[in-house]
């Protein structure tokens, strides 16, 4: 018998070895189905999972270490590759974080576009999600029609500054362009696409036997629970939490926006599926309304506020926070005076759910783990950091 070596600290599991009468194995981190560079060292009982520890770090690239060596402006493009699936909306988190150092207001202009950009994030990073939890569950149809329309949301994407993925959109102050001259009719497009890609997938999934088997109960998660071990976003809606910051605390116009915040009930894989589901359709209500709102705006109206070519805020520190798609993402930033932060810290959302993983799986199957990874969304990039 091979001696264990599992390297997560406090772990006593071994590597794919009998421990009494259960088994442990390796999940990940080089597997198509743990997104990313995850390893799961699970103990297993046939195919049960008894208990678990997930390592986090292998993507470790010390982004916030990073971060304190660079200028506030060189840093921006370092927060496109957290959530990479959204990189728009870590762009506007760090900057709405500098620019509350700053004590700088962003013109309702650029809060407009940011919105509006935001928004097509979330549909895009939403699709990416459901998208993937069907493949991981074995239904492959879904993932087409929701990849393809997230693949016309790059289109705008590209349209506005030339980049597909890593955007890094928007500068401290601002934007720095009005959304393209074609953006109207893309997206009244791009709209009706969108929900008719989501109801081919509804009429696939939703009601489907097999899905509703696969999902329903599956890592279910309790409010209390969810809030003990700080999850936000997407995943403690599913627990039946209406917490949102674009309605609790309200930024860059939201509170004149109507729309809903969808909640599960049993915070399982289903619940966080269909919240995921209902969201985009509230993104597209967002955006008709704020483009309603930008068209209003005259062409000349300022997309930037008056900032210093060099950033060198004052002395000083703030905590900003958004609601991204995954949840709330926050950035604490600490500033000497000088043109480089002297701390970063990033809060991210995957990494407060993440936490919780060995306690969804505990008493699930082993594929059932998998089904439970991709309703959570979880992105080494931003996990990992």
């Amino acid at each position: 018998m091979r001696e264990p070596h599992c390297n997560v600290p406090g772990c006593d599991l071994g590597s794919d070895q009998m421990v009494g009468d259960y088994v442990t194995i390796n999940i990940g981190p080089s597997h198509p189905a743990m997104h990313g560079t995850l390893r799961v060292v699970a103990k297993t009982d046939g195919e049960t999972v008894i208990e678990a520890e997930p390592e986090i770090g292998y993507l470790h690239r010390g982004v916030e270490k990073l971060g304190e060596n660079l200028t506030y402006n060189q840093f921006i493009p370092i927060t496109d590759r957290l959530n990479y699936c959204s990189s728009i909306v870590n762009n506007v988190a760090y900057e709405k974080a500098v620019e509350k150092l700053m004590g700088v207001e962003i013109p309702e202009k650029a809060q407009l576009v940011r919105v509006i950009l935001m928004e097509l994030s979330r549909i895009a990073d939403h699709q990416v999600c459901i998208g993937i939890l069907g493949v991981d569950i074995g239904a492959f149809t879904p993932f087409f029609y929701q990849i393809i329309q997230r693949e016309e949301i790059y289109e705008i994407f590209e349209w506005y500054n030339g980049a597909r993925l890593t955007v890094t959109a928007g500068r401290i102050g601002g934007q720095d362009a009005d959304l393209p001259d074609m953006f109207e009719e893309k997206w009244r497009m791009l709209k009706d696409g969108i929900r008719k890609a989501n109801d081919e997938t509804d009429k696939l999934l939703t009601h489907n036997r097999i899905w509703m088997d696969r999902t329903i109960g599956i890592s279910a998660f309790s409010a209390e629970d969810a809030l003990n071990f700080g999850f936000t976003g997407p995943c403690l809606r599913a627990c039946g939490v209406p917490r949102d910051l674009r309605k609790d605390d309200p930024y860059y116009m939201y509170d004149q926006f109507d729309f809903d915040i969808p909640v599960g009930k049993n915070g399982d894989v289903f619940d966080r599926y269909m919240v995921r589901m209902k969201e985009m359709e509230e993104s597209i209500k967002i955006i008709d309304q704020a483009y309603a709102l930008y068209r209003e705006m005259p062409e000349d109206a300022p997309l930037k506020a008056k900032v210093p070519k060099i950033i060198k805020p004052p002395a000083g520190e703030v905590y900003a926070a958004l609601e991204s798609p995954n949840g709330e993402l926050g950035f604490y930033l600490k500033s000497d005076g000088s043109d480089k932060p002297y701390r970063i810290k990033v809060r991210p959302p995957c990494f407060m759910i993440y936490q919780a993983f060995p306690e969804l799986i505990k008493g699930e199957m082993i594929a059932d783990t998998i089904a439970c990874l991709s309703s959570l969304n979880i992105i080494a990039g931003e996990l990992d950091r």
